[in-house]
């Protein structure tokens, strides 16, 4: 008995990819147990996961992070970058699990940005700002310098690097910010604002290996070019109430979050429709290829 639960074990560890070999892997925002997961494809497996409460988070600090509603990969694909409708945002380096940084954003975090200098900023939308956070991982999580910018239905934030600008689109406009580079006492200064169609809008996000954004509302998918902030209109089976969308080079389709309760889902569909990934019990938010990101970070 002891021979054949050591080879069934043996049998496990061999089938289970790593997140290192990982060809085809997505970030799951996952709120029934209030974590990060990272999913392999082909496998339909998860095979990372991430909770607070099993890294250094403080205990009275947990509750940050219920309800995860955003998870992407940063700096050469090591490290994620999360935050929660608790209000938490966290830098986590996959390896070890380990919490680098996290601080309170608080007001229903739903979404965060790595900035060039390191430091931090993220969207909140039960108050309606962003608050930009200097980032020192030798500081307590309560020690945290941060500064709160106004800006409607704070729901995503995605750094250009080519222009050196932060994009929001917050409820009806599509925003840019500039960065004041103060590593201590970080700040934005507002820059543009183009109207946009419909209301609340939802996820921004970049299109894979391109200068364009996709945004979500209510009502549309849209791809935005970034150098002349025109609209269209993408190409996808569904419209409504995407929660999120990303994409990727040939064999990595566009996949969407289209709640299927409330605002979560079970699957990751494509836009088409097809089934990406699936399991029973899941409450996914938001979902994400883990690929480079060069619209934002350059060559990585």
């Amino acid at each position: 008995m002891l021979m054949l639960n050591w080879l069934m074990f043996a049998i496990t560890a061999i089938a289970t990819p790593s997140v290192d070999s990982c060809k085809q892997c997505i970030v799951l925002a996952e709120q029934s147990q209030h974590r990060i997961v990272i999913a392999d494809v082909p496998s339909q497996q998860i095979i990372w996961e991430w909770k607070p409460e099993l890294s250094n988070v403080k205990p009275e600090h947990v509750k940050w992070f219920s309800s995860p509603s955003d998870a992407k990969v940063v700096y050469n694909g090591k490290y994620i970058l999360t935050c929660a409708s608790g209000g938490g945002v966290a830098l986590v380096r996959i390896a070890d699990k380990k919490t680098l940084f996290y601080a309170y954003a608080g007001g229903n975090t739903h979404s965060a940005e790595v900035l060039p200098d390191g430091n931090i900023v993220a969207a909140s939308s039960t108050g309606n700002y962003l608050t930009i956070f200097s980032v020192d991982t030798t500081q307590a999580a309560e020690q945290v310098y941060s500064h709160k910018v106004p800006i409607a239905f704070g729901h995503n934030v995605v750094w250009d690097q080519h222009r050196q600008l932060l994009w929001s689109a917050a409820q009806t406009q599509l925003r840019t910010f500039k960065y004041n580079f103060n590593k201590k006492q970080p700040d934005l200064i507002p820059d543009t604002a183009v109207a946009l169609p419909g209301k609340e809008a939802h996820d921004l996000f970049p299109v894979y290996n391109s200068d364009a954004l996709w945004l979500t509302n209510t009502t549309n998918v849209y791809q935005v070019n970034a150098a002349t902030r025109a609209l269209t209109t993408a190409n996808t089976d569904y419209q409504k109430n995407i929660k999120s969308i990303t994409d990727g080079p040939a064999g990595f389709p566009g996949i969407i979050i289209l709640p299927k309760v409330s605002w979560w889902t079970d699957e990751v569909l494509d836009t088409k429709g097809q089934r990406i990934f699936y399991q029973e019990g899941l409450k996914i938010y938001k979902a994400r290829w883990v690929l480079p990101n060069t619209f934002s970070y350059g060559k990585q």
